[in-house]
Protein backbone atom coordinates (compact mmCIF):
# COMPACT_ATOMS: atom_id res chain seq x y z
CA UNK A 1 0.00 0.00 0.00
CA UNK A 2 1.32 3.43 -0.93
CA UNK A 3 1.94 5.91 1.87
CA UNK A 4 -0.82 8.49 2.29
CA UNK A 5 -0.47 11.79 0.46
CA UNK A 6 -2.20 14.97 1.48
CA UNK A 7 -1.23 16.89 -1.65
CA UNK A 8 -2.45 16.97 -5.23
CA UNK A 9 1.09 16.30 -6.29
CA UNK A 10 3.96 18.41 -7.58
CA UNK A 11 5.58 18.84 -10.96
CA UNK A 12 9.00 17.29 -11.35
CA UNK A 13 10.42 20.72 -12.15
CA UNK A 14 9.09 22.01 -8.83
CA UNK A 15 10.73 19.13 -7.00
CA UNK A 16 14.03 19.79 -8.78
CA UNK A 17 13.95 23.40 -7.59
CA UNK A 18 12.99 22.33 -4.07
CA UNK A 19 15.75 19.72 -3.72
CA UNK A 20 18.57 21.20 -5.77
CA UNK A 21 18.66 18.17 -8.07
CA UNK A 22 19.24 18.38 -11.81
CA UNK A 23 16.15 17.77 -13.93
CA UNK A 24 16.47 15.35 -16.87
CA UNK A 25 13.36 14.86 -18.98
CA UNK A 26 9.83 16.23 -18.83
CA UNK A 27 9.55 18.67 -15.95
CA UNK A 28 5.76 18.80 -16.27
CA UNK A 29 5.35 15.21 -15.08
CA UNK A 30 3.29 15.36 -11.90
CA UNK A 31 3.97 12.97 -9.03
CA UNK A 32 1.77 12.48 -5.99
CA UNK A 33 3.62 9.97 -3.83
CA UNK A 34 6.88 8.12 -3.25
CA UNK A 35 7.33 4.39 -3.78
CA UNK A 36 9.97 1.70 -4.18
CA UNK A 37 11.21 0.85 -7.65
CA UNK A 38 9.56 -2.57 -7.46
CA UNK A 39 6.13 -1.36 -6.32
CA UNK A 40 5.85 2.04 -7.96
CA UNK A 41 2.99 2.81 -10.31
CA UNK A 42 1.74 5.77 -12.28
CA UNK A 43 2.03 9.00 -10.31
CA UNK A 44 4.84 7.70 -8.08
CA UNK A 45 8.47 8.73 -7.87
CA UNK A 46 11.07 6.13 -6.83
CA UNK A 47 14.77 6.38 -6.07
CA UNK A 48 17.91 4.33 -6.64
CA UNK A 49 20.58 4.74 -3.97
CA UNK A 50 21.99 1.20 -3.80
CA UNK A 51 23.64 -0.10 -7.01
CA UNK A 52 22.40 -3.63 -6.34
CA UNK A 53 18.88 -2.49 -7.33
CA UNK A 54 19.99 -0.88 -10.60
CA UNK A 55 18.34 -3.60 -12.68
CA UNK A 56 14.94 -2.59 -11.24
CA UNK A 57 15.11 0.69 -13.16
CA UNK A 58 14.26 -1.12 -16.37
CA UNK A 59 10.99 -2.54 -15.06
CA UNK A 60 9.75 0.07 -12.62
CA UNK A 61 6.27 1.49 -13.16
CA UNK A 62 7.19 4.84 -11.61
CA UNK A 63 6.43 8.07 -13.43
CA UNK A 64 9.83 9.49 -12.41
CA UNK A 65 12.96 8.43 -10.57
CA UNK A 66 15.78 9.89 -8.48
CA UNK A 67 19.25 8.65 -9.47
CA UNK A 68 22.97 9.38 -9.23
CA UNK A 69 24.69 10.92 -12.27
CA UNK A 70 26.29 7.55 -13.13
CA UNK A 71 22.85 5.92 -13.24
CA UNK A 72 21.10 8.65 -15.24
CA UNK A 73 21.58 6.87 -18.58
CA UNK A 74 20.16 3.59 -17.27
CA UNK A 75 16.55 4.79 -17.64
CA UNK A 76 14.51 6.84 -20.09
CA UNK A 77 12.11 7.99 -17.38
CA UNK A 78 12.04 11.64 -16.32
CA UNK A 79 14.48 11.91 -13.45
CA UNK A 80 16.04 13.98 -10.74
CA UNK A 81 19.83 13.55 -10.81
CA UNK A 82 21.92 14.14 -7.73
CA UNK A 83 25.04 12.72 -6.07
CA UNK A 84 22.98 11.92 -2.96
CA UNK A 85 19.67 10.46 -4.20
CA UNK A 86 18.61 9.29 -0.73
CA UNK A 87 18.78 12.85 0.63
CA UNK A 88 16.78 14.07 -2.38
CA UNK A 89 14.23 11.33 -1.72
CA UNK A 90 13.91 12.50 1.89
CA UNK A 91 13.10 16.04 0.74
CA UNK A 92 10.67 14.80 -1.91
CA UNK A 93 8.89 12.52 0.56
CA UNK A 94 8.51 15.40 3.02
CA UNK A 95 7.06 17.61 0.30
CA UNK A 96 4.61 15.01 -1.02
CA UNK A 97 3.61 13.58 2.36
CA UNK A 98 3.65 16.51 4.80
CA UNK A 99 2.96 15.93 8.47
CA UNK A 100 -0.41 17.26 9.56
CA UNK A 101 -0.14 20.33 11.76
CA UNK A 102 -1.40 19.80 15.31
CA UNK A 103 -4.77 21.27 16.20
CA UNK A 104 -4.13 23.82 18.95
CA UNK A 105 -5.79 23.34 22.31
CA UNK A 106 -5.76 21.37 25.53
CA UNK A 107 -7.77 18.14 25.72
CA UNK A 108 -10.38 18.22 28.49
CA UNK A 109 -8.79 15.18 30.19
CA UNK A 110 -5.28 16.71 30.28
CA UNK A 111 -3.97 18.07 33.58
CA UNK A 112 -2.07 21.33 33.28
CA UNK A 113 -0.61 22.92 36.41
CA UNK A 114 -1.77 26.46 37.06
CA UNK A 115 1.82 27.72 37.03
CA UNK A 116 2.65 26.04 33.70
CA UNK A 117 2.95 28.18 30.58
CA UNK A 118 1.50 26.59 27.46
CA UNK A 119 1.51 28.50 24.16
CA UNK A 120 -1.91 29.07 22.65
CA UNK A 121 -0.77 27.37 19.43
CA UNK A 122 0.34 24.19 21.25
CA UNK A 123 -1.66 20.95 21.25
CA UNK A 124 -1.97 18.94 24.48
CA UNK A 125 -3.37 15.41 24.06
CA UNK A 126 -5.73 13.32 26.14
CA UNK A 127 -4.50 12.39 29.60
CA UNK A 128 -1.29 14.39 29.32
CA UNK A 129 0.14 15.94 32.51
CA UNK A 130 2.01 19.24 32.47
CA UNK A 131 3.84 19.91 35.74
CA UNK A 132 4.35 23.05 37.78
CA UNK A 133 6.23 25.88 36.06
CA UNK A 134 6.77 23.80 32.91
CA UNK A 135 6.79 25.68 29.61
CA UNK A 136 5.49 24.47 26.26
CA UNK A 137 6.43 26.48 23.18
CA UNK A 138 4.59 27.57 20.08
CA UNK A 139 3.08 24.82 17.90
CA UNK A 140 4.42 22.11 20.19
CA UNK A 141 2.47 18.87 20.12
CA UNK A 142 2.21 16.79 23.31
CA UNK A 143 0.73 13.34 22.68
CA UNK A 144 -1.74 11.46 24.80
CA UNK A 145 -0.53 10.30 28.23
CA UNK A 146 2.72 12.24 28.09
CA UNK A 147 4.08 13.43 31.44
CA UNK A 148 6.03 16.70 31.54
CA UNK A 149 7.74 17.20 34.89
CA UNK A 150 7.99 20.38 36.91
CA UNK A 151 10.21 23.11 35.48
CA UNK A 152 10.68 21.23 32.21
CA UNK A 153 11.01 23.35 29.09
CA UNK A 154 9.85 22.49 25.57
CA UNK A 155 10.79 24.89 22.76
CA UNK A 156 8.78 25.74 19.67
CA UNK A 157 7.61 22.96 17.31
CA UNK A 158 8.59 20.10 19.63
CA UNK A 159 6.71 16.87 18.92
CA UNK A 160 6.21 14.31 21.68
CA UNK A 161 4.45 11.16 20.59
CA UNK A 162 2.13 9.45 23.11
CA UNK A 163 3.46 8.19 26.44
CA UNK A 164 6.72 10.13 26.59
CA UNK A 165 8.01 10.93 30.09
CA UNK A 166 10.13 14.00 30.78
CA UNK A 167 11.45 14.23 34.32
CA UNK A 168 11.60 17.61 36.09
CA UNK A 169 13.90 20.30 34.63
CA UNK A 170 14.41 18.47 31.34
CA UNK A 171 15.00 20.85 28.42
CA UNK A 172 13.98 20.03 24.85
CA UNK A 173 15.16 22.21 21.93
CA UNK A 174 13.11 23.40 18.95
CA UNK A 175 11.79 20.96 16.34
CA UNK A 176 12.92 17.94 18.32
CA UNK A 177 10.88 14.74 17.96
CA UNK A 178 10.55 12.19 20.78
CA UNK A 179 8.87 8.85 20.10
CA UNK A 180 6.59 6.85 22.36
CA UNK A 181 7.92 5.27 25.51
CA UNK A 182 11.06 7.40 25.72
CA UNK A 183 12.10 8.46 29.22
CA UNK A 184 14.31 11.52 29.48
CA UNK A 185 15.86 12.82 32.69
CA UNK A 186 15.50 9.80 34.96
CA UNK A 187 18.05 9.19 37.70
CA UNK A 188 21.45 8.06 36.52
CA UNK A 189 22.87 4.84 37.92
CA UNK A 190 24.77 6.46 40.77
CA UNK A 191 25.57 4.21 43.72
CA UNK A 192 28.26 4.30 46.43
CA UNK A 193 29.21 1.06 48.14
CA UNK A 194 29.55 1.00 51.92
CA UNK A 195 29.74 -2.07 54.13
CA UNK A 196 28.45 -4.39 51.43
CA UNK A 197 25.39 -2.21 50.75
CA UNK A 198 24.62 0.49 48.22
CA UNK A 199 24.01 4.16 48.97
CA UNK A 200 22.05 6.10 46.37
CA UNK A 201 23.91 9.15 45.04
CA UNK A 202 21.62 12.10 44.38
CA UNK A 203 21.36 12.97 40.69
CA UNK A 204 21.37 16.78 40.62
CA UNK A 205 21.95 17.61 36.95
CA UNK A 206 19.52 17.87 34.06
CA UNK A 207 18.95 16.26 30.69
CA UNK A 208 19.42 18.94 28.02
CA UNK A 209 18.32 18.06 24.49
CA UNK A 210 19.24 20.35 21.57
CA UNK A 211 17.43 21.43 18.42
CA UNK A 212 16.35 19.10 15.59
CA UNK A 213 17.09 15.97 17.63
CA UNK A 214 15.10 12.76 17.10
CA UNK A 215 14.82 10.26 19.94
CA UNK A 216 13.49 6.77 19.20
CA UNK A 217 10.86 4.73 20.98
CA UNK A 218 11.76 3.42 24.44
CA UNK A 219 15.11 5.17 24.46
CA UNK A 220 16.29 6.36 27.89
CA UNK A 221 18.52 9.34 28.64
CA UNK A 222 19.56 9.80 32.28
CA UNK A 223 20.06 13.21 33.79
CA UNK A 224 23.47 14.22 35.11
CA UNK A 225 24.78 13.46 38.56
CA UNK A 226 26.11 17.01 39.05
CA UNK A 227 26.60 18.47 35.58
CA UNK A 228 24.04 18.01 32.82
CA UNK A 229 23.66 15.19 30.33
CA UNK A 230 23.71 16.94 26.94
CA UNK A 231 22.46 15.82 23.53
CA UNK A 232 23.61 18.42 21.01
CA UNK A 233 21.77 19.67 17.92
CA UNK A 234 20.74 17.31 15.10
CA UNK A 235 21.62 14.10 16.97
CA UNK A 236 19.56 11.12 15.77
CA UNK A 237 18.89 8.31 18.25
CA UNK A 238 17.21 5.06 17.25
CA UNK A 239 14.94 2.94 19.44
CA UNK A 240 15.91 1.34 22.76
CA UNK A 241 19.18 3.19 23.34
CA UNK A 242 20.54 3.73 26.86
CA UNK A 243 22.53 6.91 27.54
CA UNK A 244 23.98 7.17 31.03
CA UNK A 245 24.34 10.20 33.26
CA UNK A 246 26.73 13.01 32.38
CA UNK A 247 27.20 11.84 28.80
CA UNK A 248 27.58 14.35 26.02
CA UNK A 249 26.64 13.42 22.45
CA UNK A 250 28.10 15.75 19.81
CA UNK A 251 26.05 17.44 17.10
CA UNK A 252 25.03 15.46 13.98
CA UNK A 253 25.90 12.09 15.55
CA UNK A 254 23.65 9.11 14.73
CA UNK A 255 23.25 6.08 17.00
CA UNK A 256 21.43 2.89 15.96
CA UNK A 257 19.12 0.78 18.10
CA UNK A 258 20.01 -1.03 21.31
CA UNK A 259 23.34 0.76 21.78
CA UNK A 260 24.42 1.37 25.37
CA UNK A 261 26.58 4.28 26.49
CA UNK A 262 27.81 4.29 30.08
CA UNK A 263 28.04 7.42 32.18
CA UNK A 264 30.38 10.38 31.66
CA UNK A 265 31.36 9.40 28.13
CA UNK A 266 31.78 12.23 25.63
CA UNK A 267 31.02 11.36 22.02
CA UNK A 268 32.19 13.81 19.38
CA UNK A 269 30.42 15.41 16.45
CA UNK A 270 29.43 13.56 13.27
CA UNK A 271 29.96 10.11 14.77
CA UNK A 272 28.08 7.00 13.65
CA UNK A 273 27.45 4.21 16.15
CA UNK A 274 26.04 0.88 15.03
CA UNK A 275 23.27 -1.13 16.63
CA UNK A 276 23.99 -2.94 19.91
CA UNK A 277 27.36 -1.24 20.33
CA UNK A 278 28.46 -1.08 23.98
CA UNK A 279 30.55 1.91 25.05
CA UNK A 280 32.19 1.99 28.48
CA UNK A 281 32.05 5.00 30.78
CA UNK A 282 34.40 7.97 31.10
CA UNK A 283 35.62 7.72 27.51
CA UNK A 284 36.29 10.43 24.92
CA UNK A 285 35.24 9.51 21.40
CA UNK A 286 36.80 11.68 18.68
CA UNK A 287 34.79 13.55 16.07
CA UNK A 288 34.00 11.48 13.02
CA UNK A 289 34.37 8.11 14.74
CA UNK A 290 32.43 5.16 13.30
CA UNK A 291 31.74 2.28 15.69
CA UNK A 292 30.51 -0.88 14.00
CA UNK A 293 27.41 -2.75 15.14
CA UNK A 294 27.93 -4.96 18.17
CA UNK A 295 31.33 -3.49 18.99
CA UNK A 296 32.39 -3.24 22.64
CA UNK A 297 34.50 -0.12 23.10
CA UNK A 298 36.56 0.08 26.31
CA UNK A 299 39.07 2.80 25.40
CA UNK A 300 38.89 6.36 24.13
CA UNK A 301 39.52 7.08 20.45
CA UNK A 302 42.12 9.77 19.81
CA UNK A 303 41.24 10.09 16.13
CA UNK A 304 38.21 9.39 13.98
CA UNK A 305 37.93 6.31 11.80
CA UNK A 306 36.19 2.97 11.90
CA UNK A 307 36.40 0.80 15.02
CA UNK A 308 35.22 -2.80 14.98
CA UNK A 309 35.38 -5.48 17.65
CA UNK A 310 32.95 -8.18 16.61
CA UNK A 311 33.60 -11.86 15.95
CA UNK A 312 31.35 -12.98 13.10
CA UNK A 313 29.10 -15.98 13.64
CA UNK A 314 30.42 -19.41 12.59
CA UNK A 315 29.02 -22.95 12.94
CA UNK A 316 28.97 -24.08 16.57
CA UNK A 317 31.55 -26.84 16.19
CA UNK A 318 33.99 -24.41 14.60
CA UNK A 319 33.31 -21.89 17.38
CA UNK A 320 34.05 -24.52 20.04
CA UNK A 321 37.39 -25.27 18.36
CA UNK A 322 38.20 -21.54 18.35
CA UNK A 323 37.39 -21.27 22.06
CA UNK A 324 39.53 -24.33 22.84
CA UNK A 325 42.43 -22.69 20.98
CA UNK A 326 41.95 -19.41 22.81
CA UNK A 327 42.12 -21.21 26.15
CA UNK A 328 45.55 -22.58 25.20
CA UNK A 329 46.93 -19.20 24.15
CA UNK A 330 48.24 -18.25 27.59
CA UNK A 331 50.24 -21.45 28.04
CA UNK A 332 51.56 -21.09 24.48
CA UNK A 333 52.56 -17.50 25.24
CA UNK A 334 54.47 -18.60 28.36
CA UNK A 335 56.29 -21.30 26.38
CA UNK A 336 57.34 -18.76 23.74
CA UNK A 337 58.62 -16.39 26.44
CA UNK A 338 60.63 -19.21 28.02
CA UNK A 339 62.13 -20.09 24.65
CA UNK A 340 63.08 -16.45 24.05
CA UNK A 341 64.76 -16.22 27.47
CA UNK A 342 66.69 -19.44 26.85
CA UNK A 343 67.76 -18.22 23.41
CA UNK A 344 69.02 -14.92 24.82
CA UNK A 345 70.91 -16.71 27.61
CA UNK A 346 72.51 -19.02 25.07
CA UNK A 347 73.58 -16.12 22.90
CA UNK A 348 75.16 -14.32 25.85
Amino acid sequence: MAPPSSTAGLRLAELAALTGAQLDGDGDVRVTRVATLERAGAGAIAFLANPRYRSALASTGASAVIVRPEDATATALPRLVHANPYAVYAKVAAALHPTAAPVPGVHPSAIVASSARVAASAAIGAGAVIGERATVGERASIGALCVIGADASLADDVLLHPSVTLYPRTTIGPRTIVHSGAVIGADGFGMAEEGGRWLKVAQLGRAVIGADVEIGANTTIDRGAIDDTVIEDDVKLDNQIQIGHNCRIGAHTAIAGCAGIAGSTVIGRNCKIGGAAMIAGHLDIADGTVIAAGTALADSTATGGVYTGVLPAVPQREWMRIIASLRRLHSLFERVRALERNTKQGES
